[in-house]
Protein backbone atom coordinates (compact mmCIF):
# COMPACT_ATOMS: atom_id res chain seq x y z
CA UNK A 1 0.00 0.00 0.00
CA UNK A 2 2.74 2.07 -0.39
CA UNK A 3 1.08 4.28 -3.46
CA UNK A 4 -1.58 4.93 -1.77
CA UNK A 5 -3.06 8.08 -0.40
CA UNK A 6 -5.33 5.95 2.08
CA UNK A 7 -5.04 2.52 3.27
CA UNK A 8 -7.45 0.76 5.47
CA UNK A 9 -6.82 -3.02 6.61
CA UNK A 10 -9.27 -4.78 9.26
CA UNK A 11 -10.89 -1.51 10.77
CA UNK A 12 -13.06 -2.15 13.43
CA UNK A 13 -15.25 0.66 15.61
CA UNK A 14 -17.56 0.28 18.30
CA UNK A 15 -20.19 2.52 18.98
CA UNK A 16 -22.72 2.11 21.73
CA UNK A 17 -21.28 -1.50 22.68
CA UNK A 18 -21.58 -2.68 18.75
CA UNK A 19 -19.44 -2.62 16.04
CA UNK A 20 -20.88 -0.18 13.37
CA UNK A 21 -18.24 -0.91 11.04
CA UNK A 22 -16.48 -4.19 10.57
CA UNK A 23 -13.40 -5.18 9.51
CA UNK A 24 -13.00 -3.14 6.55
CA UNK A 25 -10.02 -2.56 4.24
CA UNK A 26 -9.65 -0.42 0.94
CA UNK A 27 -7.32 1.82 -0.61
CA UNK A 28 -7.72 4.81 -2.51
CA UNK A 29 -4.97 6.35 -4.78
CA UNK A 30 -4.60 10.09 -5.80
CA UNK A 31 -7.15 11.43 -7.95
CA UNK A 32 -9.53 8.62 -7.29
CA UNK A 33 -13.79 9.45 -7.07
CA UNK A 34 -14.66 7.26 -5.25
CA UNK A 35 -18.37 6.98 -3.69
CA UNK A 36 -19.28 5.69 -0.45
CA UNK A 37 -23.14 4.01 -0.71
CA UNK A 38 -25.21 2.03 1.36
CA UNK A 39 -28.57 2.70 3.34
CA UNK A 40 -28.79 4.48 6.55
CA UNK A 41 -27.22 2.86 9.87
CA UNK A 42 -24.28 0.99 7.30
CA UNK A 43 -21.08 3.05 9.07
CA UNK A 44 -20.74 5.45 6.10
CA UNK A 45 -19.91 8.57 8.45
CA UNK A 46 -18.21 6.69 11.33
CA UNK A 47 -15.90 5.27 8.64
CA UNK A 48 -14.88 8.74 7.47
CA UNK A 49 -14.62 9.90 11.25
CA UNK A 50 -12.50 7.15 11.60
CA UNK A 51 -10.10 7.50 8.69
CA UNK A 52 -10.14 11.43 9.72
CA UNK A 53 -8.92 10.45 13.20
CA UNK A 54 -11.95 11.62 15.07
CA UNK A 55 -13.02 8.55 16.43
CA UNK A 56 -10.68 5.66 18.05
CA UNK A 57 -10.47 1.96 16.13
CA UNK A 58 -11.40 -1.17 18.11
CA UNK A 59 -9.05 -3.68 15.74
CA UNK A 60 -7.01 -2.36 12.09
CA UNK A 61 -4.89 0.10 11.04
CA UNK A 62 -5.09 3.42 9.00
CA UNK A 63 -2.41 4.50 7.21
CA UNK A 64 -2.12 8.04 5.50
CA UNK A 65 0.65 8.53 2.64
CA UNK A 66 2.23 5.58 4.50
CA UNK A 67 2.19 6.46 7.65
CA UNK A 68 -0.02 5.07 10.34
CA UNK A 69 -2.37 8.04 12.33
CA UNK A 70 -1.83 5.96 15.54
CA UNK A 71 1.33 8.25 15.45
CA UNK A 72 -0.43 11.23 14.20
CA UNK A 73 -1.46 14.51 15.95
CA UNK A 74 -4.69 15.87 15.10
CA UNK A 75 -2.75 18.87 13.52
CA UNK A 76 -0.32 16.42 10.97
CA UNK A 77 -3.70 14.41 9.94
CA UNK A 78 -4.91 17.10 9.36
CA UNK A 79 -2.21 18.78 6.70
CA UNK A 80 -3.13 15.29 4.72
CA UNK A 81 -6.75 14.80 4.67
CA UNK A 82 -9.54 17.42 4.24
CA UNK A 83 -12.67 16.51 6.14
CA UNK A 84 -16.53 18.28 4.80
CA UNK A 85 -19.19 17.49 7.22
CA UNK A 86 -22.32 19.47 7.93
CA UNK A 87 -21.13 23.40 9.37
CA UNK A 88 -21.89 23.89 13.12
CA UNK A 89 -24.06 26.44 13.69
CA UNK A 90 -21.97 28.92 15.48
CA UNK A 91 -19.49 29.00 12.35
CA UNK A 92 -22.50 30.59 10.43
CA UNK A 93 -21.26 34.48 11.63
CA UNK A 94 -18.17 33.69 10.15
CA UNK A 95 -17.47 35.22 6.80
CA UNK A 96 -16.37 32.98 3.51
CA UNK A 97 -12.98 34.37 4.36
CA UNK A 98 -12.76 34.12 8.00
CA UNK A 99 -14.38 30.25 7.81
CA UNK A 100 -11.58 29.45 5.18
CA UNK A 101 -8.70 31.07 7.20
CA UNK A 102 -9.75 28.29 9.66
CA UNK A 103 -8.54 25.53 7.00
CA UNK A 104 -4.85 26.82 7.48
CA UNK A 105 -4.75 25.98 11.54
CA UNK A 106 -2.57 22.58 10.57
CA UNK A 107 -0.07 25.07 9.08
CA UNK A 108 0.02 27.76 11.25
CA UNK A 109 3.20 28.51 13.28
CA UNK A 110 4.30 28.77 16.83
CA UNK A 111 3.06 32.63 16.94
CA UNK A 112 -0.29 31.84 15.37
CA UNK A 113 -0.27 34.22 12.94
CA UNK A 114 -0.96 34.11 9.15
CA UNK A 115 2.02 33.93 6.70
CA UNK A 116 2.17 35.24 2.88
CA UNK A 117 1.72 31.64 1.97
CA UNK A 118 -1.41 30.70 4.23
CA UNK A 119 -2.90 34.04 2.73
CA UNK A 120 -1.88 32.89 -0.70
CA UNK A 121 -3.73 29.32 0.38
CA UNK A 122 -6.94 31.07 1.15
CA UNK A 123 -7.03 33.03 -1.74
CA UNK A 124 -6.71 30.42 -3.89
CA UNK A 125 -9.45 27.66 -2.29
CA UNK A 126 -12.12 30.84 -2.52
CA UNK A 127 -11.17 31.01 -5.98
CA UNK A 128 -11.43 27.53 -6.56
CA UNK A 129 -14.62 27.60 -5.29
CA UNK A 130 -15.61 30.21 -6.98
CA UNK A 131 -16.93 32.26 -4.24
CA UNK A 132 -14.74 35.29 -4.71
CA UNK A 133 -17.29 37.77 -5.08
CA UNK A 134 -18.85 36.63 -2.16
CA UNK A 135 -15.79 35.84 0.48
CA UNK A 136 -17.52 38.79 2.85
CA UNK A 137 -20.41 37.40 3.39
CA UNK A 138 -21.88 35.31 5.98
CA UNK A 139 -22.27 31.66 5.91
CA UNK A 140 -25.45 31.98 7.20
CA UNK A 141 -26.21 34.33 4.33
CA UNK A 142 -25.56 31.83 1.53
CA UNK A 143 -27.27 29.50 -0.37
CA UNK A 144 -27.30 26.32 0.35
CA UNK A 145 -24.69 25.36 -2.68
CA UNK A 146 -22.78 28.37 -1.63
CA UNK A 147 -22.23 27.07 1.80
CA UNK A 148 -21.51 24.07 0.56
CA UNK A 149 -18.54 25.21 -1.69
CA UNK A 150 -17.22 27.63 1.44
CA UNK A 151 -17.08 24.60 3.25
CA UNK A 152 -14.98 22.72 0.50
CA UNK A 153 -12.85 25.99 0.29
CA UNK A 154 -11.84 25.74 4.38
CA UNK A 155 -10.86 22.33 3.36
CA UNK A 156 -9.23 22.86 0.08
CA UNK A 157 -7.14 25.36 2.49
CA UNK A 158 -5.40 23.01 4.62
CA UNK A 159 -4.01 21.57 1.12
CA UNK A 160 -4.57 18.11 1.81
CA UNK A 161 -4.27 15.33 -0.45
CA UNK A 162 -6.70 13.33 0.52
CA UNK A 163 -10.10 14.67 0.83
CA UNK A 164 -14.07 13.18 2.85
CA UNK A 165 -16.95 14.48 2.13
CA UNK A 166 -20.00 13.25 3.92
CA UNK A 167 -23.63 13.98 2.06
CA UNK A 168 -21.88 16.96 0.06
CA UNK A 169 -25.17 16.91 -2.16
CA UNK A 170 -27.38 16.66 0.81
CA UNK A 171 -30.42 19.64 0.49
CA UNK A 172 -29.14 20.76 -2.82
CA UNK A 173 -31.32 21.12 -6.02
CA UNK A 174 -30.36 19.68 -9.17
CA UNK A 175 -28.18 22.71 -10.76
CA UNK A 176 -26.43 23.09 -7.36
CA UNK A 177 -25.68 19.77 -7.11
CA UNK A 178 -24.25 18.64 -10.85
CA UNK A 179 -22.03 22.39 -9.56
CA UNK A 180 -20.92 20.62 -6.59
CA UNK A 181 -19.41 17.44 -8.39
CA UNK A 182 -18.01 19.12 -11.03
CA UNK A 183 -16.23 20.89 -8.82
CA UNK A 184 -15.23 17.86 -7.07
CA UNK A 185 -13.77 16.46 -10.24
CA UNK A 186 -11.56 19.32 -11.17
CA UNK A 187 -10.26 18.85 -7.44
CA UNK A 188 -9.32 15.33 -8.17
CA UNK A 189 -8.05 16.30 -11.47
CA UNK A 190 -4.75 17.60 -9.63
CA UNK A 191 -3.94 14.94 -7.97
CA UNK A 192 -6.31 14.78 -4.66
CA UNK A 193 -7.91 11.50 -3.73
CA UNK A 194 -12.08 11.91 -2.65
CA UNK A 195 -13.95 10.22 -0.67
CA UNK A 196 -17.89 10.91 -0.48
CA UNK A 197 -20.70 9.57 0.93
CA UNK A 198 -23.26 9.88 -1.33
CA UNK A 199 -26.99 9.41 -0.74
CA UNK A 200 -27.95 9.75 -4.13
CA UNK A 201 -27.20 6.01 -6.50
CA UNK A 202 -27.54 8.55 -9.55
CA UNK A 203 -25.36 11.33 -8.69
CA UNK A 204 -23.10 8.86 -7.34
CA UNK A 205 -22.58 6.30 -10.39
CA UNK A 206 -22.10 9.49 -12.92
CA UNK A 207 -19.62 11.07 -10.75
CA UNK A 208 -17.35 8.27 -9.30
CA UNK A 209 -14.64 6.08 -10.88
CA UNK A 210 -15.39 3.93 -8.06
CA UNK A 211 -18.83 2.96 -6.03
CA UNK A 212 -17.82 1.71 -2.40
CA UNK A 213 -21.36 -0.05 -1.33
CA UNK A 214 -21.23 -0.50 2.75
CA UNK A 215 -23.84 -2.76 4.25
CA UNK A 216 -24.23 -3.42 8.40
CA UNK A 217 -20.66 -2.12 8.84
CA UNK A 218 -19.51 -4.47 5.72
CA UNK A 219 -17.88 -3.47 2.21
CA UNK A 220 -20.46 -5.58 -0.07
CA UNK A 221 -19.09 -4.13 -3.28
CA UNK A 222 -16.35 -2.30 -4.53
CA UNK A 223 -15.61 -1.58 -8.48
CA UNK A 224 -16.64 0.73 -11.16
CA UNK A 225 -19.83 2.06 -11.17
CA UNK A 226 -21.29 0.58 -13.59
CA UNK A 227 -20.60 -2.56 -12.61
CA UNK A 228 -21.59 -1.98 -9.01
CA UNK A 229 -24.84 -0.80 -10.26
CA UNK A 230 -26.21 -3.63 -11.52
CA UNK A 231 -24.65 -5.92 -9.06
CA UNK A 232 -27.08 -7.45 -6.61
CA UNK A 233 -25.22 -6.91 -3.42
CA UNK A 234 -26.54 -3.08 -3.86
CA UNK A 235 -29.88 -4.45 -4.18
CA UNK A 236 -29.52 -6.33 -0.99
CA UNK A 237 -28.19 -3.47 0.77
CA UNK A 238 -31.20 -1.55 -0.11
CA UNK A 239 -33.49 -3.94 0.77
CA UNK A 240 -35.11 -4.22 -2.76
CA UNK A 241 -34.51 -6.41 -5.85
CA UNK A 242 -33.26 -4.12 -9.27
CA UNK A 243 -34.53 -6.00 -12.07
CA UNK A 244 -32.63 -3.82 -14.20
CA UNK A 245 -29.99 -0.89 -14.70
CA UNK A 246 -29.43 0.35 -17.74
CA UNK A 247 -27.62 3.35 -18.84
CA UNK A 248 -30.54 5.56 -21.12
CA UNK A 249 -28.54 7.47 -24.13
CA UNK A 250 -30.29 10.66 -25.54
CA UNK A 251 -29.43 14.19 -26.85
CA UNK A 252 -30.42 15.74 -24.29
CA UNK A 253 -29.16 13.32 -21.11
CA UNK A 254 -26.15 11.20 -22.61
CA UNK A 255 -26.16 9.20 -18.89
CA UNK A 256 -29.42 8.49 -16.86
CA UNK A 257 -30.08 5.48 -15.25
CA UNK A 258 -33.45 4.26 -14.83
CA UNK A 259 -34.28 1.49 -12.32
CA UNK A 260 -36.98 -0.97 -12.59
CA UNK A 261 -37.59 -1.73 -8.62
CA UNK A 262 -39.68 -3.68 -7.04
CA UNK A 263 -41.34 -3.29 -3.48
CA UNK A 264 -39.29 -5.48 -0.43
CA UNK A 265 -40.62 -8.27 0.09
CA UNK A 266 -42.74 -9.15 -2.95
Amino acid sequence: MNDALLGLEGISVRRGGRDVVRDVSLRVTASERVALVGPNAAGKSTLLAAIAGLIATASGTIRIAGREIAGLDQREIARTIGLVVAVQETANRLSVAQSTELGRFPHVGALGGLSAKDHAAIQEAIAETGLLDLRDRSLNSLSAGERQRALIARALAQKPRLLLLDEPSAHLDVGHGLELFELLTGIAGRGVGIVAVVHDLVSAARWATRMIVMHEGRIVDDGEPGRVMRGQALGRAFGVRIREARIVSGPDDPATWRFDLESRGK
